[in-house]
């Protein structure tokens, strides 16, 4: 099967990350989609994140703007023209993340401008964040999706994303408007096309000549629209907007937690987790488990390193553990 490129011109967020899961499901085996995509003047938040908490919904709603979830970790990020997204829709077998950042760094420094990941999601230009990257992880195929930063409007960017200050400290910055950079601003004259044409170029020489390239039309419209009902839907944006008894919340290095607690005769009735980790299956279980447990710092804390995580979250899992431990309830 050949691997693919698809582009699209349509600008609404919830049809966009609709193509996207789509994508993700075609996915064949040894194969690699490549899709490129834009959206006018959208907050997109992470799947385990809280509107309430991270965007200024009602000013972007008020002006003409949309909330979108998806289906990744990470945090808040602003779409606009001025921003193109990219996504790789991967076999699972053939996830290699360095070699897929690579088509994306490649083609940035073949167009002069020096660039390199760092961090846990991050591409960097000249110490300033030009792109933020997020992943999701299905037992047959992965996504690793970015955004990048060419001209995007940076007022709106600062106006509509709601960060607290207590995120901002931990990532030792003054503002989220100091910390990143649209790559105009390092390349006058840069265009959202010209990066097209060099991220192409850049998956070509990666991972060579043999794909097929799509545009709007050619993927089963009918299959996305099922989707699109659940991108658009208030439930899968907004969700649950319950009273919670108890929050507490800290910033790890691994990103930010913030747990909310319903509570009933002394035992935890709901419990979510609000987080812009890039695990994002790991917060989702982390509400799951907690649910029925005694409201007391050690038994939540025996809870949670009972549960048998996998390997890669067992360091996050005690982190939360001695964090909870040190909590008087």
């Amino acid at each position: 099967m050949k691997n693919a490129v698809y582009c699209t011109k349509n600008l609404d967020p919830w049809h966009n990350l609709a193509m996207e899961e789509y994508l993700l499901q075609k996915v064949g085996k040894k194969q690699i989609f490549f899709f490129l995509w834009q959206n006018q003047n959208t907050v997109v938040i992470g799947k385990n994140q809280n509107p309430w908490k991270e965007c200024c919904f009602s000013l972007l709603e008020k002006e003409g703007g949309k909330l979108a979830r998806r289906i990744s970790g990470g945090g808040a990020v602003f779409h606009d023209t001025g921003n193109l997204n990219f996504s790789f829709l991967v076999d699972r077998e053939m996830y290699d993340l360095s070699r897929q950042l690579e088509v994306i760094l490649g083609a940035i420094r073949s167009l002069g401008i020096e660039a390199e990941f760092q961090g846990r999601n991050d591409l960097l230009a000249q110490g300033k964040k030009f792109s933020g990257n997020a992943f999701c992880f299905k037992p047959e195929s992965a996504l690793h999706h970015g955004t990048i930063l060419v001209s995007a409007d940076m007022n709106k960017l600062t106006r509509y994303l709601q960060v607290s200050p207590e995120k901002i400290r931990s990532k030792g910055i003054d503002s989220v408007r100091s910390r990143v950079v649209n790559l105009s601003e390092l390349k006058p004259g840069l265009t959202i096309e010209l990066i097209s044409e060099s991220l192409m170029a850049s998956f070509q020489k990666i991972y060579g000549n043999d794909f097929s390239f799509y545009e709007d039309g050619m993927v089963e419209e009918e299959e996305i629209q099922a989707l699109y009902a659940k991108y658009s839907s208030w439930e899968w944006r907004y969700g649950e907007a319950p009273h919670f008894d108890i929050e507490i919340s800290h910033a790890f290095s691994w990103g930010f937690l913030d747990m909310c607690f319903q509570v009933s005769n002394a035992k935890i009735v709901q419990a979510i987790a609000y987080s812009d980790a890039m695990d994002e299956a790991f917060i989702q279980k982390l509400s799951e488990i907690l649910k029925g447990c005694k409201l007391h710092a050690n038994s939540i804390k025996e809870c949670i390193q009972i549960f048998p995580w996998g390997e890669e979250c067992k360091e996050m899992a005690q982190e939360i553990a001695s964090w909870i431990e040190k909590k008087e309830f």
